[in-house]
């Protein structure tokens, strides 16, 4: 029986390695984001300094490791067999729980679903223990009212943060405004001594708290309690005068300077605090485990875990390595770039593609701020706004390449988040990093304007979308972890098994979809964005025929396998190519949503060259939006089981795929040796083909007539017609388009 619990111990950490990985992919949006969002630095410095700090919080985190043995619930009343549920039905839940809110881009907390998870396990534990005794009461097991300390943690996180981030951004943009630099010279060693000083007392306060030097209890703790004015009044002193002095001599730049090591400070916060939420559970199913091979003979099912009640010392070779793949993973991990993204897409400056989709309560919270904004006009004296607007006028020039807003923003993002946290740690305030963290973001982002008319809508949605997914992160972890302890309790060995198997199941299957996805993304020529090193015109050129090439040789290429599949009513192969048109259509809506990017960093007297870049773009689009239609005719044609194509319509799309191929074929030849000499045959080609469906359009009114076809296939085939006519029409346009492309290329040659 030794040798069955060592192996589950053996799982524990397999899993608790897994959890590290997908947990830290999650929540590195906390202590990144505002250094990534304002390129405070390069990237790899950003990383070091992260990783610096994960690895010193890592370290100390010693003592958050109570939580996951005696926080939720009381594990004297629990045997050691018991236990062992509990702990691997929270670890499975969990891995596969954020896994999937890192693979759908959504910032959670891990500390919630943790809770939740330990929360779960417990009650169907309990439930299972105490079936037949109606004297038995769950309260004796279960602390019940952590899990509402949560979700009043949660509701208090987003009305505080984003309310004081509004609010502090709004009077230091007023200030500063966007022009700030000047101002900086001034009074930027004052800010950075505010800034920092708020940032070293949140280390001080939170990012120690768990430490077993600093924790609660220790003499470095009391003295901090008690000495809190003395430290915050020394360190702004401190601060101010050193930041001064090293502007005076190095012209540092301060705000630099505060972001940096605010995002030092929310990485020692995050594994110092957090680390719990990763690998304690596995460390207390290590420690009953210990103390279940102390008493040889003892049967599992009759040994309490009255020692887990107690203090334990982490070993500190095992915060070392937990804090080596925390760091590893913010290196390597491509689904903690997809988390920041989401973020720094709510929160970003300027316009441009929206990754949520309007909703009708967002729709109705931006009418109702409009209807504010209009009140606000009339009552407040046009003068004072005529001032204020000046305040938040946006500068002229474009944003650097890359960054999503400026460092003024990045730094006040991570000094109210410091001080909120620190403020709700010594007040034991349930206040969650994740959750301050980012609705402060989304609070100076609405101060900032940068939720203008243009994205307002969408952005609300994605915050709404942020939060609900908060309130289902701990409905969901609650819920499948009980299920997954009810499993193993009425189970046994078996369902312990078989679970475990699914999970590591799961995480390799949804680590080669992942991989897969990345190499679809990277051969989808997906970049079609513009910077200052491609804002001339022979790089324009030369970007628009690479995504002219790919585009028009993908839509023939999906065109001939939508009629072939579709021919042979081959459902599965039909569903397949649905990923490449959506890839094909989102690259090109992509593009679009860039044109103004592009537009404007190309000099302003090339207009001829902007106007014939808008016009290949919207001809791509509507490329795009062409195969894309057929194809959804026709997948819906097969996949609802209506009549397959007639022998004559099988022969006259074959033809016309053939067709629509060798014309393809044409255009991107002239395309990539840029002549331009076969152009007339090549439309006289076009033409013939535009011929050929008006015949085959004509056959078809005639097959109807004579009722030799039915109304569905009619339908079909018509609408395929219709949308190949579009897409030649389309395609004649792009290269005539280009012939001129080439002909101003020629002239500046020469």
């Amino acid at each position: 029986m030794e040798n069955v619990y060592l192996i589950l111990v053996v799982v524990l950490f397999a899993l608790a390695i897994s959890d590290l990985i997908v947990g830290v992919s999650n929540d590195a949006v906390n202590f990144l984001n505002s250094a990534i969002g304002s390129k405070a630095a390069s990237y790899k410095t950003i990383m070091f300094i992260a990783a610096a700090g994960v690895l010193f919080g890592a370290t100390f985190s010693s003592g958050m490791m109570e939580v996951a043995r005696k926080g939720i619930f009381n594990p004297q009343m629990f045997f050691f067999s018991e236990i062992m549920i509990i702990f691997l039905a929270v670890m499975i839940t969990d891995i596969t729980l954020l896994n999937v809110f890192n693979t759908l881009g959504l910032p959670t907390s891990t500390t919630v679903s943790i809770v939740f998870e330990l929360l779960g396990a417990a009650v169907a534990v309990t439930i299972v223990k105490i079936a037949g005794n109606p004297n038995a009461d769950m309260y004796e097991y279960i602390n019940t009212g952590k899990a509402l300390t949560i979700i009043a943690g949660i509701l208090l996180s987003v009305i505080v943060a984003f309310s004081i981030g509004a609010i502090v951004q709004y009077f230091t943009r007023a200030v500063f405004t966007f022009e700030y630099n000047k101002k900086i010279k001034y009074f930027g060693a004052l800010w950075g001594g505010i800034a920092i000083s708020a940032i070293t007392y949140f280390i001080l306060i939170k990012g120690l708290k768990g430490t077993s030097f600093a924790g609660k209890g220790t003499e470095i703790h009391e003295l901090i309690k008690h000495n809190t004015v003395i430290i915050l009044f020394g360190s702004f002193i401190i601060w101010t005068f050193l930041l001064a002095l090293l502007r005076k001599l190095f012209n540092i730049n301060i705000l630099k300077v505060i972001v940096l090591v605010g995002t030092f400070a929310l990485a020692i916060a995050f594994a110092g605090n957090d680390l719990v939420n990763f690998i304690g559970v596995p460390l207390a199913g290590f420690s009953a485990f210990k103390e279940f091979i102390a008493t040889p003979g003892v049967d599992p099912d009759a040994l309490l875990m009255v020692a887990l009640a107690g203090k334990v010392t982490t070993p500190i070779y095992m915060l070392i390595i937990a804090g080596l793949v925390m760091v590893s993973t913010l290196y390597l991990s491509k689904k903690a770039k997809k988390v920041m993204a989401t973020e720094l897409g709510l929160s970003r400056q300027d316009d441009g593609e929206e990754r949520f989709q309007a909703h009708p309560f967002s729709r109705a919270l931006v009418r109702l701020s409009i209807k504010i904004d209009r009140f606000n006009h009339k009552v407040i004296p046009q003068s004072l706004l005529r001032k204020l607007e000046a305040r938040f006028k946006k500068p002229s020039e474009k944003q650097d390449d890359g960054v999503s807003f400026d460092l003024l923003r990045a730094s006040v993002n991570l000094v109210v988040a410091s001080i909120l946290i620190s403020i709700g740690t010594s007040y034991k305030l349930p206040l969650s990093t994740t959750y301050v963290t980012f609705m402060v973001a989304m609070g100076t982002s609405l101060s900032d304007k940068a939720w203008g008319r243009e994205s307002a809508v969408y952005r609300i949605t994605g915050v709404i979308t942020v939060i609900g997914g908060w309130f289902f992160t701990a409905f969901l972890a609650f819920t499948a972890s009980l299920i997954f302890a009810f499993i193993m309790s009425y189970g046994g060995m078996v369902a312990i098994a078989v679970l475990i198997v699914l999970a590591f199941t799961f995480l390799i299957r949804s680590y080669f979809v992942d991989k897969k996805k990345e190499r679809e993304e990277n051969n989808s020529d997906n970049n079609e964005t513009f910077d200052e090193k491609l804002s001339s015109h022979e790089n324009v050129v030369r970007k628009c025929n690479t995504s002219v090439i790919t585009t028009i040789s993908q839509v023939t290429q999906i065109f001939i396998s939508i009629i072939d599949e579709t021919a042979n009513e081959n459902r599965s192969k039909l569903k397949e190519l649905g990923h490449d048109v959506k890839l094909l259509s989102n690259r090109a809506k992509d593009i679009k949503s860039n044109i103004n990017n592009t537009v404007t960093l190309l000099e302003d007297q090339d207009i001829e060259t902007s106007h014939n870049y808008v016009q290949i773009v919207d001809y791509l689009r509507e490329m795009s939006r062409s195969i894309k239609d057929i194809y959804f005719n026709a997948f819906e044609h097969v996949d609802n089981n209506h009549k397959p194509f007639s022998d004559d319509q099988k022969a006259e799309l074959h033809l016309l795929g053939e067709m629509l191929t060798h014309f393809s074929i044409e255009v991107i030849e002239m395309i990539k040796t840029n002549d331009y000499n076969k152009l007339d045959t090549t439309l006289q080609q076009q033409e013939l083909i535009l011929q050929r469906i008006e015949k085959y359009h004509r056959k078809q009114v005639k097959r109807i007539k004579k009722e030799k076809d039915s109304t569905k296939r009619s339908m079909l085939y018509i609408n395929i017609l219709f949308e190949t006519k579009n897409i030649l029409h389309d395609t004649g346009h792009i290269l005539k388009i280009h012939q001129r492309f080439s002909n101003k290329e020629r002239n500046i040659i020469e």
